[in-house]
């Protein structure tokens, strides 16, 4: 991987109990309840699982939503009235706004993504992202959920993911110039997407037939392992994201 400048995110606590922001886990129960835990064998998910640091509610919480659009329509119970992250009714149209206890500080020109956890999957109620400018803000920011089925209670439990922080460059997406054209275009690319997708068929052909060196092999580990399809290693490649954990630190935005 090439040398990169490293990128401060600060984050200081308006609350004294505020949990302290975990780098994100590779893993998720759903993900491990798979048959062979076949889900663990996608790359790019683990990769996105591993994407940010997330904070946790410090409360059980269970909400139901009537339908309508008044903020008493939402009710919110929770276990501890005093909680750091907590949540309340405080938009209506069912939406669900947590209190997250710090002031983040990013560099000069880094925003911060705010959104729910990823490839978290919750019943009748989705996380809302959004992009603060955490550079110059100087305010605490809210993390919002939106009840999607009236008349059923979502339980968030205490210790529950309900938050992920992660820094991006602004601009960076605005300077990206996208374009499109004909994979025929680009015959050698076309060639081996081609060798690619044969040899995709073959193997899956094979395993539906029980071909025996198939079923032993389980799977086609070539992104994984960061292997084109003829066999040479990818310039680089990530298995894994090893994200930096919070320490405690003096130093002031």
């Amino acid at each position: 991987m090439p040398d990169r400048s490293p990128v401060n995110l600060h984050a200081f606590r308006t609350h004294p109990a505020a949990p302290v922001p975990q780098a994100a886990s590779v893993h998720r129960d759903w993900m491990d309840s798979s048959h062979d835990r076949f889900a663990n064998r996608c790359l790019p998910l683990l990769l996105g699982n591993q994407a940010g640091w997330i904070i946790p509610s410090t409360c059980t919480a269970r909400v139901c939503w009537t339908g309508d659009r008044s903020k008493d329509s939402l009710s919110v119970i929770t276990d501890e009235d005093s909680s750091p992250v907590h949540p309340v009714s405080h938009f209506g149209h069912g939406v669900l706004t947590w209190s997250i206890p710090y002031i983040f500080r990013t560099p000069p020109g880094y925003n911060l993504l705010v959104r729910g956890p990823a490839n978290f999957p919750k019943d009748a109620v989705q996380a809302l992202d959004a992009i603060v400018e955490t550079d110059w803000f100087q305010a605490t920011f809210t993390m919002n959920w939106i009840v999607t089925r009236p008349f059923y209670t979502v339980t968030f439990e205490r210790g529950e993911p309900i938050c992920m922080v992660v820094p991006q460059r602004r601009g960076e997406l605005e300077d990206v110039t996208p374009s499109i054209g004909a994979l025929t275009d680009q015959p050698a690319l076309a060639s081996r997407f081609e060798s690619w997708r044969q040899s995709r068929e073959t193997f899956i052909s094979d395993l539906r037939e029980g071909a025996e060196q198939a079923v032993k092999k389980g799977w086609q580990r070539d992104y994984f392992l960061g292997r084109d399809v003829e066999g040479h290693d990818a310039p680089e490649h990530q298995k894994r994201l090893r994200l930096r954990e919070f320490h405690e630190d003096s130093e002031t935005a």
